[in-house]
């Protein structure tokens, strides 16, 4: 399913469909990824563990800097589900690092993991997600009746992290690895986690549509977030253009076109939430 594709669900339908869509890290089958890692070149072995290696910083940041959100519920049915999301969260990283134990590196702690992937994202990536998203989590455990505070993590959380992030990184890693034939089980895992995440975005789309709708004066602080942080995700979205970081150019595809379709698909959300991109 694609972003293009979201159902803006209330948070017990949402609840429902996370019951029906059960799955474990641990049962994806990576045989085969362990058989073809050892053959595959430098170029593209560097693309692949700069990327997960990404993927296993921001989920453990958004992993354990989500429980904010479920203490800022507005219904029994929306605690629900966002227990459910940082459930799914925990999952994401088991997986991720399930793949490193048996695919790229020896056995070892998840924080081992994240230790040696934080060395390779760059500042803009670090912004994002060491600074404004552990500042605006600290600010809704200190005030989860703040609607103000849950705006901005929401609009940070599920528009950002998840969505232009999240779901550009998604597009074009899986288009990749499905045109060159790599790494079936980690495709089967991802797409797994995408699933998850196009829930948790229809999440933040509902919310925050039926906020703004209810509290015109929230479409500002979704601004004001957004203006915020944009260049960062710009930056963390095409690495290594200014020498740091991978190649990518070996996705086969020009930094242009990620960044275009990242705005698009942020163009469309924003539409949906009534708050329409060239009002940033």
């Amino acid at each position: 399913m694609s972003d293009r594709e979201i159902r803006l669900n209330d948070p017990q339908t949402l609840y429902r469909h996370w019951e029906e869509s059960q799955w474990s890290p641990f049962a994806v089958d990576l045989d085969h990824d362990c058989r073809q890692w050892a053959g595959i070149g430098d170029e593209a072995r560097g693309l692949i563990g700069w990327v997960l290696g990404s993927l296993m910083v921001a989920e453990e940041r958004i992993t354990t800097k989500f429980s904010g959100l479920v203490g800022a519920y507005g219904s029994e049915e929306e605690a629900a589900f966002l227990a459910t999301q940082q459930v799914d969260e925990a999952r994401h990283m088991q997986f991720y690092a399930r793949f490193r134990d048996e695919v790229i590196d020896s056995p070892a702690t998840v924080a081992a993991h994240v230790a040696r992937a934080r060395k390779q994202v760059s500042p803009a990536f670090r912004k994002i997600f060491d600074e404004a998203l552990v500042e605006a989590h600290e600010q809704l455990v200190a005030e989860p009746g703040a609607m103000v505070a849950k705006v901005r993590f929401v609009t940070l959380y599920h528009l950002v992290l998840e969505s232009t992030l999240g779901l550009t990184t998604f597009e074009f890693v899986t288009d990749y690895l499905d045109r060159e034939q790599l790494l079936p089980g980690f495709v089967d895992g991802y797409s797994k986690i995408h699933h998850d995440e196009t829930r948790h975005i229809g999440y933040g789309v509902w919310y925050l549509r039926e906020t703004v709708r209810d509290h015109p004066a929230a479409a500002d602080q979704v601004r004001a977030t957004l203006r915020e942080l944009l260049p960062s995700v710009a930056e963390s979205l095409t690495p290594g253009t200014g020498g740091d970081g991978p190649d990518i150019g070996t996705l086969g595809v020009e930094p242009d076109a990620i960044r275009e379709f990242a705005l698009a698909g942020l163009a469309r959300r924003l539409e949906i939430i009534g708050v329409p991109i060239g009002t940033l």
